[in-house]
């Protein structure tokens, strides 16, 4: 299936890896800092659910700027709205993005499953570390497989690190990040009503 983050192995050990600094970080805002001369689009994520409120993302067009012009390509386009949280781990990350299965509504064993309509993208990894608020893509194990679907990191998960490609960092909102509804399960499925973008916008 395309633009999985990781699968479930992966899944199980960055669980284990981030348990005890979760225990540490879980009442800090913003870990990793977005340059001060960062000029590029700034990604507004409208949540509804159980988390309600907004989160401002800086996307970094300095470091992966295919992957950004894609986000704002998506979002620009309404694409993004009304898509669901589908894989939320405590303590690691939040999944979403999949603008072709993944609306609300739709058939919950599809989520996660599909990207948009245009090509998948390759890979633009860097140097920068997948911090708590760090925004990054979604792929399958292809690293040129990246379409649609991005995850923010409720934790720091280094063994990503060179992975993925990361798109960007949460300067504002962790507190609709956090209250983002939880998965269960090694995978971090989401049963029942998730969590969703209502409305995407870039500035």
């Amino acid at each position: 299936m395309r633009d999985r983050v990781i699968f479930g192995g992966l899944f199980a050990l960055g669980v284990a890896i981030l348990g005890a600094s979760w225990l540490n970080i879980a009442g800090a805002n913003a870990d990793t800092e977005v340059p001060a001369n960062h000029s590029g689009p700034v990604m507004v994520i409208e949540v509804a659910g159980e988390a309600n409120g907004a989160m401002r993302i800086a996307l970094r067009d300095d470091l992966a700027p295919q992957h950004v012009e894609r986000i704002v390509t998506l979002a620009e386009r309404g694409d993004y709205d009304g898509v669901v949280f589908h894989r939320v781990i405590d303590g690691f990350m939040a999944q979403t993005g999949d603008v072709a299965n993944g609306r609300a509504g739709g058939n919950p064993r599809m989520w996660g499953t599909g990207g948009s309509d245009l090509p998948n993208l390759p890979a633009e990894f860097s140097a920068q570390s997948f911090e708590r608020g760090v925004v990054g893509m979604a792929r399958s194990q292809s690293p040129d497989s990246a379409n649609s679907q991005f995850f923010i990191m409720f934790a720091p998960a280094p063994h990503l690190d060179g992975q993925y490609t990361v798109v960007g960092q949460l300067t504002d909102g962790y507190e609709v990040l956090d209250a983002i509804k939880r998965g269960t399960g090694g995978n971090g499925a989401v049963v029942g009503e998730p969590d969703r973008m209502e409305r995407v916008t870039i500035e």
